[in-house]
């Protein structure tokens, strides 16, 4: 019993001990992973402080150099350093501070571009301007733009200079104004024409089950034909033919006169596939001047300088001579509004285009403050649009013809300003377009995805109802069930009246009997030469002139020009980024997927659209 007790006690003691060395090996472990952690939240507090840090003394020198930002300072016999590169818009948005170090294509405002080279034009200290040509997202209405500017400031006795070591035709257009253009002695200049591509999904859709419903008026309404047909239409080639022709006219006639060609000699040059041709053969050509290496284009720059080799070129960038302006004393204004992109009610109603740019209820807003601001005698909107939700077109319509009645309102079109854009075009002041301006398409559709096959075929969903009324389950009409023949005959009265209501705002506002705004509409989208003769345009002409016209009808002989929406301040760029969650994959995708982008977005936004469209056929992409 001694022994047992004994050896109990023994074992109970090894319990005891076993039990206290588990607990302590457990603490030690515990203790040893809490310090780990601990360590770990550390080094995150350190890290995150850090960046608290860069970002903070970032902010400061921003706000320091925001707060500085005055008029450049610029020496004698500088040169005006132009970049051909990037993706050029209307107007950039002023970003963060860190977007240079994040962003990966260059975005440039062409506002500011064209401003700094007029202000070259004007300045006795600017002695020339050297283009530096790259890899180019633009337009051509845009890059008409720049081209004319450099015009005039060849006129004002400036030289002008380029070199790349590859043009592509959009830049070879720009530079073609210039005194000299140089290139990498194993460069290439592509010039090849204009093309129109339209990409079609009819038979992707079938194969998934899905049918696009689509109710239209208009014979040359052709931008709902990407999903309905599987070619082009005789009506959509008839216009496409025209106004890609027009196009390549005024490009081919521009380049002919910049090198002291003929528009023949320019379209044999384009039949041979110039990018293919070694640099002899476009420099017997007259397409390129000299060939030398990057590292040569400074000394010949100090040679128009009359530079020695050791001297240092002045340059100025266009960011900075954007920011030269002429203080007139005149507190009169003129307001600038840039328009841009899809026409949608609100943000989320779908990125067509890649963006929604022009949301009506903003520019509603806007255009109200405008119409108060007593300061601002005329307003100029700059648009740039393939149209969008035609509700939202008639808002802008209705703020813009509002506007017009207390200040004079003059519509500067970009690229394009068709369709939804030229429904709120049309109740303005006086309209001008750039010569490659594609503006009209008089005309709307509505578009109904029918996925009733996919449904109940694909996927085996069944549906049953009870109903009090014969159309009470229409939300359900495509989805559920196929249309009816009767809604869809009420349908196409909806659209009719849309269609009838676009052409009386046309009429209205550009003093043309209805039969004759029916005769140029249906839909036809028109070149702006073309347009001006159906008296669609005013006049044919850039910012400048459209600025020039509303000085004129405002009666002003001193005004500043102002440009609105106002650019937001890089903290409030930073956090709207931050809550959309913006990690640039829309722009990752369109350069990923090219011309494949905009069926993409197309296909992927339209059950966030509004199904009826005042749209451009915007799916044709222009090469």
């Amino acid at each position: 019993m001694l022994i047992i007790c004994e050896w109990s006690y023994f074992l109970v003691f090894l319990h005891a001990n076993f039990i206290h060395s588990l607990q302590t090996i457990t603490y030690c472990y515990l203790m040893r992973k809490l310090l780990k952690y601990i360590f770990a939240a550390f080094i995150g507090i350190v890290v995150t402080t850090m960046i608290a840090c860069i970002i903070g003394i970032v902010a400061l020198v921003s706000i320091i150099t925001s707060d500085d930002e005055g008029m450049p300072d610029i020496k004698d016999n500088s040169v005006l350093v132009v970049k051909l590169s990037g993706n050029i818009v209307e107007h950039a948005e002023k970003g963060s501070p860190l977007s240079d170090l994040t962003e990966k294509t260059e975005i440039q405002g062409l506002d500011d571009i064209v401003s700094a080279i007029n202000n070259a034009a004007d300045s006795k200290e600017i002695a020339g301007i050297y283009i530096e040509a790259g890899l180019l997202q633009s337009d051509y209405s845009a890059l008409q733009e720049i081209r004319h500017a450099l015009l005039t400031a060849k006129k004002n006795k400036k030289w002008i200079v380029s070199y790349s070591d590859a043009y592509s035709q959009g830049t070879y257009y720009v530079c073609s104004a210039a005194d000299e253009i140089w290139i990498n002695p194993q460069g290439v200049v592509d010039i090849h024409g204009l093309a129109g591509q339209t990409t079609y999904l009819k038979d992707l859709l079938a194969k998934v089950g899905v049918k696009m419903k689509v109710i239209k008026v208009g014979t040359y309404k052709s931008a709902t034909e990407t999903f309905t047909e599987d070619h082009m239409s005789d009506a959509n080639r008839e216009q496409s033919t025209r106004y890609i022709q027009g196009m390549w006219n005024i490009i081919a006639q521009d380049i002919a006169e910049g090198r002291g060609l003929t528009v023949k000699d320019v379209n044999s040059l384009a039949d041979t596939l110039t990018a293919l041709q070694d640099t002899k053969f476009l420099m017997a050509k007259k397409l390129i001047t000299k060939t030398l290496y990057s590292e040569d284009v400074k000394k010949e720059i100090k040679k128009l300088l009359k530079q020695k080799d050791d001297d240092e070129i002045s340059q100025i960038s266009c960011q900075d001579l954007a920011k030269l302006t002429k203080n007139s004393g005149a507190d009169k204004k003129i307001a600038i509004y840039y328009a841009q992109g899809s026409i949608v009610q609100n943000a989320e109603s779908g990125l067509v285009m890649g963006d929604a740019g022009i949301v009506s209820k903003k520019v509603v807003s806007d255009l109200e403050k405008l119409a108060k601001d007593d300061n601002i005698k005329a307003v100029v909107i700059r648009i740039n649009s393939g149209g969008g939700d035609a509700y939202a077109s008639e808002e802008i319509w209705h703020s813009v013809t509002t506007l017009k009645s207390k200040k004079p309102v003059v519509i500067s079109m970009g690229n394009m300003a068709a369709s939804g854009a030229y429904y709120l075009s049309a109740g303005a002041s006086w309209i001008v377009a750039q010569p490659t301006t594609l503006t009209g398409s008089i005309g709307i559709f509505g578009l109904l995805p029918d996925v009733t096959d996919l449904m109940q075929s694909k996927l085996g969903i069944k549906f049953d109802k009870v109903i009090t009324n014969k159309h009470a389950d229409f939300a359900s009409a495509l989805t559920a069930r196929p249309m009816s023949a009767e809604e869809e005959a009420m349908l196409q009265q909806y659209i009719n009246r849309g269609y009838e209501l676009f052409c009386k705002r046309v009429s209205d506002g550009r003093k043309i009997p209805v039969n004759q705004v029916k005769s140029i509409a249906e839909g036809r989208v028109w070149i702006a030469a073309d347009a001006k003769n159906h008296k669609l345009v005013d006049e044919i002409g850039g910012l400048r002139n459209a600025i020039d016209k509303a000085a004129k009808l405002a009666k002003l002989d001193k005004y500043e020009t102002t440009y609105y929406p106002a650019k937001k301040a890089w903290y409030e760029d930073l956090f709207s980024n931050i809550e959309k969650g913006n990690n640039n994959l829309d722009e990752q995708l369109q350069s990923t997927l090219g011309v494949y982008y905009e069926p993409f977005k197309m296909v992927k936004d339209i059950k966030n659209q509004n199904p009826i469209q005042a749209r451009i056929p915007i799916l044709i992409s222009v090469e």
